[in-house]
């Protein structure tokens, strides 16, 4: 995290504002700018945790709000402590605390262990925009309340952020879900994150998700989310990233294209080559297409690059899916509330009928992707490859990037869709 103070904004400033309300220092708007209020509540909280109170949030500071950050703590265990006193103690709970510490014998806590304590709130935020440092907190949180996921990476971006992979279940049905290949598409980032946190929590209180059993899911199923395939372009677009000389080399790039908006209606990754179209699955078609229409170097969107799988990030996931050859695949876009099925003639016979699935619980509709727009992309290459159901799903309506106001509609619209994905192969 950057420092923070009195005049900074971006996603990492609602992030500090979020983190200081869920710490109890006042009820601050999300809004992404740092004034007065936030510097007040900042204070305080740097007083109450013998904190140089200056208002700034440093690295000593950020260090201190990371269990306001990733939803967790660690305790120390003392004579006398229990789950119980733990969970009064910090306002968790005692089943939370045991599912985060599943090695332990509640009767016999070992004094001078770390223990992980869950803290009363979600971890996923459905209310700030995102930005990279945020998807690692989540994934960081997320399993540490729930270590039955497995987290890893899966390579790096352009500017070395962290490609997260998270696996939940451990069955024989292998799928995989990935979001954000398209920089102002990020809040389908927040979608696969929070689908795996209430899955988590499902399974520990023995709750259903999507009226399934969460317990029988993550029996049957192995869950793989890439949760931000493009963190670099997510930076630029939520304003995050602000400046340096990939900040800089961006905004030329743009200056090209005036009438893009600038960053808001980047897609490309940081290096302005379009993720989406880096695919082996008919790229030459792909490069005609997007030349056509005047993109042949570097811009905002549609540039498909030099050849396929230039980027790192492309690179990562087409090298991730080859090694965990799913059954099943799911890309994540916004918008349209459609759902992309099929690419030339690859697609299997039971992608079909799998979709009317998709759009009974969803609302979505099936469609065909227009010529134009319909080639290299990883749903393309996944058909061509592995001749097995992938689908591209376009959330939401209206202009990218959506609002953040828009989440809670298209997580409803679309949890039958990631609990049936994990269910029908």
């Amino acid at each position: 995290m950057r420092v923070l103070q009195e005049g900074s904004t971006g996603p990492a400033v609602a992030l500090l504002q979020l983190a200081l309300e869920r710490a109890g220092y006042g009820t601050l708007e999300t809004d992404g700018l740092f004034g007065p209020e936030t510097a007040a509540a900042l204070r305080r909280f740097q007083q109450a945790n013998g904190l140089e109170t200056d208002g700034i949030a440093g690295e000593a500071t950020h260090a201190a709000l990371l269990p306001w950050y990733r939803g967790y703590l660690l305790h120390t265990l003392c004579e006398g402590d229990t789950f119980y006193r733990l969970a009064e103690r910090y306002g968790s709970r005692v089943d939370a605390i045991r599912a985060a510490n599943p090695e332990l014998v509640p009767e016999e806590l070992p004094i001078g262990r770390e223990v992980v304590v869950p803290l009363p709130f979600p971890i996923v935020p459905t209310t700030v925009p995102w930005f990279s440092d945020l998807t690692q907190y989540c994934v960081e949180g997320l399993c540490a309340r729930y270590p039955f996921f497995r987290c890893g990476q899966i390579g790096s971006s352009v500017l070395g952020k962290p490609l997260w992979r998270m696996t939940l279940g451990s069955g024989n049905n292998r799928v995989l879900y990935n979001a954000a290949h398209h920089a102002n598409e990020w809040i389908t980032t927040p979608l696969l994150l929070k689908f795996a946190e209430e899955l988590g929590e499902a399974a520990v209180y023995g709750r259903l998700i999507g009226g399934y059993a969460a317990a029988e899911i993550l029996e049957y199923a192995s869950i793989t989310l890439i949760p931000a395939v493009n963190p670099d372009g997510i930076d630029l677009v939520t304003g995050e990233l602000q400046s340096g000389p990939a900040y800089e080399e961006a905004r030329r790039i743009a200056n090209a294209w005036p009438r893009i908006r600038f960053p808001e209606g980047w897609t490309a990754n940081i290096r302005g080559v379009d993720l989406n179209l880096q695919y082996p699955a008919g790229w030459e078609q792909a490069r005609e297409n997007k030349a056509a229409l005047g993109y042949t170097s570097p811009a905002p969107t549609s540039f498909v690059g030099t050849a396929p799988l230039t980027e790192p990030e492309s690179r990562a996931m087409y090298d991730e899916t080859n090694r965990l050859s799913p059954r099943l695949t799911l890309s994540y876009h916004s918008q349209g509330e459609v759902i992309y099925w099929q690419f030339q003639d690859y697609a299997p016979p039971q992608a079909r009928t799998i979709v009317r699935l998709f759009e009974r619980v969803s609302g979505y509709e099936a469609a065909q992707v227009p010529f134009v727009s319909g080639f290299a992309g990883y749903k393309d290459y996944f058909l061509q490859d592995f001749r097995r159901p992938g689908y591209t799903v376009e959330v939401g309506r209206g202009v990218n990037p959506l609002p953040i106001e828009q989440f809670d509609g298209i997580y409803r619209a679309n949890l039958g869709i990631l609990t049936l994905a994990a269910l029908v192969t």
